[in-house]
C-alpha cells in the first residue's frame, strides 16, 4: 500500500530561451548580403494541474524537481529555434502552494485548475530583427531570457465529503473499514491513525445512487487548535468536507463523558477555523457495545457499533442525505470552466547595496542587456535605448543616484552619467571588456 504524504517540496525550473544568431547572408553574386541571423526559441514552462488520480504528494518527497525543456538556438536564414516543451506536473485536488517564507500563492482546490509555476525564457532576437537604416550591418543578437528557478511549499488538505471526527481510538478506523472498502491500521491503542485514510461509501439503488468520499481524520485532543498533538496537521484535512461526523465514545473511556467529549471537539473546531460550526453534522455515540446500561444518550443523533453493525445502515442513510443536500446547495463549478491562474508579473525595482551600487532587479530590465557582445557600439547603444525606454533613468534618479556611482543591470556594470544639462544613461561610460569576462568594474 502506497504512503499517504501531505507536505513535500517542489523545485520547478522552466526552459532558458535560446539564443539569438548572428549571421550574414553568404550567397554568389550576393554582394554585402544583410542579416539573417533567426530568433532563439521560448523555453517551456511548468503547470501545475490538480488530478483527481493523484490521491498524495508522495512523488514529491524524494523526487521534488520537475524541468521543462530549453528553447533551440537560432541559426543562420533566419531559421528561428524551436521552443520548448511545457512541463505538466499533477497534484491532487486540494493541493495548496505556498513560497518558502509561508505566502499563499494558489490553492488548486477544483479538479482541472492550472497554475503556472515557472515561467520559461523568453528566446533571444537574431540579428536580422536589429536591422535599420542606422544599423545596416548588426553583429550582435540577443541571448536567451533563462527561465524561473523556484522552491515552493506543497500542502494537501484532503477534498472529502465526510470527515469522521472523535478523540483517539474512539472507533473512526473501524468504523470506515466497515462502511467502505478502506483497510486503515486498527488497533486498541490511542493514536493508532496517524494519516487520514479514505474510503468511497455508496447509497441507494443502482439509479439514484449516492455516492461520498468519507475520510477517517486521526484523532484530535483538547489543545489541537494550538497545535498540541499534531493538531494543526490533522484539523486542516476537515476545512474541505461537507459534513462532519462527531463519534462519542460511549465507553466512558479515562472518565471523559460523551457530553464532554462533544464540547471539546466543537470547541477545538471552533478556534481552529469558525466556519466549520456552520457544516451539516451528525453527533454520533461510538462502541455501543461498550457502553454501560445506564449511559445517556439522547444527545446523540445516532447510536452504533462499528462490530455488531448496529445503526451502520442508518448512518449511510443519513450521511447521504446530508451530502446530498450540501452539493445541492454549493455552486457548481463546470467542467469547461477551469481557472488556470498566473502570478502577477514582476516590475522593476532599484535597490542600493551595502557598498554604495546601485542594482537594478526586474525581468524586463535583464533581458534589456542581454546581448551577445556588449563590446559592439551598437549593442551598447541598443542596451542603452532598451532600459531609457523602461524608464530605468528615470527611477536610478529618484533612487538618489549620483555622477559616477555604479549601476548593475544584470550582466552589466556602468557608471551614472549626469550633466547641468540632461541627465542618464551615458554609452560612452559603459566598460568595453572581453565578452568572456562576466563582469568588470567601471
Amino acid at each position: 500500500m502506497a504512503e499517504f504524504v501531505d507536505e513535500a517540496q517542489l523545485h520547478a525550473k522552466a526552459g532558458d530561451g535560446g539564443a539569438g544568431s548572428v549571421s550574414f547572408r553568404r550567397e554568389a553574386h550576393v554582394d554585402k548580403g544583410g542579416p539573417d541571423g533567426g530568433d532563439g526559441g521560448r523555453g517551456g514552462d511548468v503547470w501545475l494541474v490538480a488530478d483527481r488520480n493523484q490521491a498524495s504528494l508522495l512523488g514529491f518527497r524524494d523526487h521534488p524537481f520537475r524541468r521543462a525543456e530549453n528553447g533551440v538556438h537560432g541559426s543562420g536564414k533566419k531559421r528561428h529555434g524551436a521552443s520548448g516543451s511545457d512541463t505538466v506536473v499533477p497534484v491532487p485536488v486540494g493541493t495548496v502552494v505556498k513560497s518558502l517564507a509561508g505566502e499563499l500563492l494558489c490553492d488548486l482546490s477544483v479538479e482541472g485548475d492550472r497554475w503556472l509555476c515557472a515561467e520559461g525564457g523568453r528566446g533571444g532576437h537574431g540579428n536580422a530583427r536589429f536591422l535599420s537604416n542606422r544599423r545596416r550591418a548588426p553583429r550582435f543578437a540577443e541571448q536567451g531570457e533563462d527561465g524561473q528557478e523556484l522552491w515552493f511549499d506543497l500542502v494537501l488538505k484532503l477534498v472529502a465529503d465526510v470527515a469522521l471526527v472523535g478523540y483517539p481510538n474512539v472507533g473512526k478506523s473501524t468504523l470506515i473499514a466497515s462502511i467502505s472498502a478502506a483497510k486503515p491500521k486498527i488497533a486498541d491503542y490511542p493514536f493508532t491513525t496517524l494519516l487520514p485514510n479514505l474510503g468511497v461509501v455508496r447509497y441507494g439503488s443502482r439509479d439514484d445512487a449516492v455516492e461520498y468520499v468519507v475520510a477517517d481524520i486521526p484523532g484530535l485532543i483538547e489543545g489541537a487548535a494550538e497545535g498540541k498533538g499534531l493538531g494543526h496537521l490533522f484539523l486542516r484535512h476537515i476545512e474541505r468536507a461537507r459534513v462532519l461526523v462527531i463519534l462519542l465514545d460511549l465507553s466512558d473511556p479515562g472518565g471523559v463523558t460523551p457530553e464532554q467529549q462533544c464540547a471539546v471537539l466543537l470547541d477545538e473546531l471552533g478556534r481552529y477555523q469558525p466556519s466549520l460550526l456552520e457544516r451539516p453534522r451528525l453527533l454520533v455515540g461510538s462502541r455501543a457495545d461498550m457502553a454501560s446500561g445506564d449511559m445517556d444518550t439522547s444527545f446523540c443523533d445516532l447510536v452504533i457499533s462499528s462490530v455488531t453493525r448496529q445503526g451502520l445502515d442508518e448512518l449511510i442513510r443519513q450521511a447521504a442525505t446530508l451530502v446530498a443536500e450540501a452539493r445541492a446547495t454549493q455552486v457548481s463549478v463546470q467542467e469547461s470552466e477551469i481557472r488556470v491562474h498566473r502570478p502577477a508579473k514582476e516590475g522593476i525595482v532599484v535597490e542600493r547595496q551595502d557598498d554604495g551600487a546601485y542594482v537594478v532587479r526586474g525581468r524586463a530590465a535583464e533581458r534589456a542587456v542581454r546581448l551577445s557582445d556588449l563590446t559592439d557600439d551598437g549593442a551598447l547603444d541598443e542596451a542603452v535605448r532598451r532600459l531609457e525606454k523602461l524608464g530605468v533613468d528615470r527611477m536610478l534618479s529618484r533612487a538618489g543616484v549620483h555622477e559616477g556611482d555604479r549601476v548593475i543591470v544584470g550582466d552589466l556594470e556602468f557608471s551614472w552619467w549626469r550633466d547641468q544639462a540632461s541627465e542618464g544613461l551615458d554609452p560612452s561610460s559603459l566598460p568595453r571588456r572581453p565578452q568572456r569576462k562576466k563582469r568588470a568594474a567601471s
